[in-house]
């Protein structure tokens, strides 16, 4: 598995957020970082009998420049068209469904509502989650913000009215903006799987194998489980 672990331990790409989901960790664990991703990154260096480092980042555009570039060994990251240009993907672990969360302030209820010329939505940048809001909304524009503490950060200040992304994230923010809501419906569906760097066919097949021998142990299941996230179905 020299193609997987070239450096004799596997780099791991993570993306931290301050609320968990099936894909973002909390940075800080006490341990370290803790979440879904992380159990299984540490599971596959059991595995391969190495240790792991973790590199954390604030979004999975820069996960994925992270793994194009060499640098990490493998990420875990929602797939697109763009993404497979740079990356080469395994299974999915799970399916999720990107949406909105809408202030209480903007007086926003529905998907509709959302595309508005006046409506300001906030998304996180290079992500797969903002290039499909873009292009589903014919009347207004996300704008791209660094981070998901960015975010928040602007929907806090009054600066944007709905927040792009992932359903599995939202209900731990939306308690905290007195009056939001999740709007019914969403502009994407989408897979959220194991990612390797092109050109690395054995490391590829390496997490295909390890990936389906996680999903039908239940080891993924678990993971979803010790991260709250017990709505999360595993993908086939």
């Amino acid at each position: 598995m020299n193609e997987l672990i070239p450096t004799g331990k596997l780099r791991a790409g993570i993306v931290y957020a301050p609320k968990m989901s099936g894909l973002f960790v909390l940075k800080d664990g006490g341990d370290g970082p803790r979440g879904i991703t992380v159990d299984l990154s540490r599971a596959l260096a059991e595995e391969l009998g190495v240790p792991v480092a973790f590199t954390l980042v604030p979004n999975s555009g820069l996960v994925t420049d992270a793994l194009a570039s060499g640098s990490i060994d493998i990420a875990f990251m929602p797939v697109d068209d763009e993404r497979k240009k740079r990356v080469d993907f395994g299974p999915y672990y799970c399916l999720i469904e990107s949406t909105y969360m809408v202030t209480g302030p903007s007086g926003l209820k529905t998907l509709a509502d959302v595309d508005q010329p006046h409506v300001r939505v906030v998304g996180i940048a290079n992500t797969t989650t903002i290039r499909a809001s873009a292009r589903s909304l014919k009347n207004t524009q996300p704008v791209a913000a660094t981070s998901i503490e960015d975010a928040i950060t602007m929907l806090h200040a009054g600066k944007a009215d709905a927040y792009a992304m992932g359903r599995d994230a939202l209900p731990d923010v939306v308690k905290d903006f007195p009056g939001a809501c999740i709007v019914d419906g969403g502009f994407q569906q989408t897979g959220i799987a194991i990612a390797v760097p092109k050109g690395r066919p054995q490391a590829l097949a390496g997490v295909t194998a390890f990936m389906q021998r996680a999903k039908a142990s239940g080891l993924v299941r678990r993971a979803m489980d010790g991260a709250g996230m017990q709505a999360l179905d595993v993908a086939p």
